[in-house]
């Protein structure tokens, strides 16, 4: 049996033609070495270590430590989104999204959020017993707490920059 032509079946019908070209997202190489980029890295690994080492306890008998798990969790898996986004430069693809508004925002929020937490989870680490695990991981995870404010103090920093220099454009 003799095979039909590219672009056409078997019963002569003529198919469109494939589309070839794919839609990829620009990777930015250099991202991770700007401050922003190295920030976003800092923020994602210290709330990731604050949320394992809360997680790894007994902090739900706790309701402050709950509250604790729910804002780094969501602040990491947000983070996190907002990484790929940078580092795919996705923000081009959609600009009708206010980014420099919406990074301060975020920023200001997670670094307000994120103090609160620090300090809640430091007057916790007193409701443990020294030297067993819980005291340990709450105090480990507050210092990581007190760490993450600072990275998501300095992206708050960088945002407002760039939301001043943009405004001043305008």
């Amino acid at each position: 049996m003799e095979r039909p032509a590219v672009g056409t079946t078997r019963r002569g019908l003529s198919l469109p033609p494939y589309n070839t070209s794919t839609s990829t997202l620009a990777f930015d190489q250099h991202f991770t070495t700007t401050a922003r980029g190295i920030l976003h890295l800092a923020e994602i690994v210290c709330g990731m270590l604050v949320w394992i080492l809360v997680g790894g306890t007994d902090y739900f008998h706790l309701p402050a430590l709950c509250w604790v798990m729910f804002v780094t969790i969501s602040f990491w898996i947000l983070t996190i989104c907002l990484f790929i986004i940078d580092l795919t430069r996705a923000y081009h693809r959609i600009p009708q999204i206010p980014w420099t508004t919406l990074l301060l925002c975020f920023n200001c929020s997670a670094a307000a959020l994120y103090l609160v937490t620090a300090v809640v989870e430091a007057l916790t680490v007193n409701q443990a017993i020294r030297g067993r695990h819980n005291y340990n991981c709450w105090a480990a995870s507050a210092f990581f707490a007190c760490l993450t404010t600072v990275c998501y103090t300095g992206s708050s920093y960088l945002s407002y920059c760039v939301w001043r220099a943009k405004e001043e454009e305008q």
